[in-house]
């Protein structure tokens, strides 16, 4: 694994390579900013950075961000381009920082404390990631939080996606007669933590066409549509739960009308799945549904059953 000064530096490459997206930085600019940021006492960590060094370091980005630095000799600068900026992933990086600083402290147990979590079946990563760049079947025992008994079913593995720190495989059942081509309302979510068993057939499947950000651009969470008609969803939270919603938006396509002392009001374009409802009701009092109607009273209906219960 890198050191701790080789992560800091990637980090800030990075970091000032986002911030002069139009423009860039040439190698001296690089230097120039690690400099003034490692000069930083609490830091802790000495520089060491040359032209090679700057090499592995690239390396590194595009081995661990997955993002390919560029060079205009014209500007004589560094740059990520922006497809490459809308496609890099943070928190993958953000878990690698852990790690290193869970390295540093784990013999300190009074510096860091993690939430007690339940094995999330991440062991089974590599072989889900293998699978599905080889097109190879699958073979699982599964158990949902809704069945008494495990099942074994055969899959096709496309994906994978993480929702409230759980990973999902998105898979559809195979089927040796099955000659569809739209695979979209076929592929269903399977809970890495409730899959065991995991068994790598030595045939393959052929994979249709199937493009997640698609299929997930209107949803929240991972359940699929269903019979959820698309909505324009408008939303009324205090001022107070309005500075997180800015800070993190619910959904890609959320847009702010009202924003004030009193009010965050903001316009949402996705399907109200149950993932959504249970988002809207973890926030309390403190969210109001403006808009659609049909919405409006789910929730208050939602919120009329829970009273209901308390009064019994």
């Amino acid at each position: 694994m890198a050191k701790n000064e080789q992560i800091l530096r990637i980090k800030f490459i990075e970091i000032l390579l986002r911030e002069r997206k139009d423009r860039g930085a040439s190698y001296e600019e690089i230097e120039e900013y690690l400099e003034d940021k490692f000069a930083d006492k609490d830091l802790g960590e000495v520089l060491k950075f040359s032209r090679k060094t700057f090499e592995r370091d690239k390396k590194a980005i595009a081995e661990i961000l997955g993002i390919e630095i560029s060079y205009s000799k014209k500007k004589n600068a560094y740059y990520i381009s922006g497809e490459e900026l809308e496609n890099s992933q943070e928190s993958v990086f953000d878990n690698l920082l852990l790690v290193q600083a869970y390295r540093e402290t784990k013999d300190k147990t009074d510096i860091m404390f993690f939430e007690d979590r339940k094995p999330r079946g991440l062991h089974h990563l590599h072989g889900l990631v293998h699978a599905i760049m080889n097109r190879k079947l699958i073979s699982v025992h599964y158990q949902s939080f809704s069945m008494e008994d495990q099942k074994t079913v055969v899959l096709e593995p496309y994906a994978l996606k993480e929702f409230r720190y759980r990973w999902y495989l998105l898979a559809r059942a195979f089927s040796k007669n099955d000659s569809s081509s739209d695979i979209t309302e076929n592929v269903k979510a399977y809970g890495l933590d409730r899959i065991s068993e995991l068994d790598i057939k030595s045939s393959t499947f052929k994979r249709l066409k199937y493009e997640v950000s698609t299929a997930y651009r209107d949803l929240f969470g991972i359940v699929s549509k269903n019979d959820h008609p698309l909505e324009e969803i408008i939303l009324s939270f205090d001022a107070h739960q309005g500075q997180y919603i800015k800070s993190l938006p619910l959904h890609h396509s959320q847009e702010i009308m009202t924003d004030n002392e009193t009010e965050l009001r903001i316009r949402l374009k996705l399907y109200p799945t149950y993932d959504f409802k249970q988002e809207i009701l973890s926030h309390g009092e403190r969210v109001t549904v403006i808009s659609p109607e049909s919405f409006r009273e789910e929730i208050a209906n939602e919120y009329r059953r829970i009273l209901q219960k308390y009064q019994q």
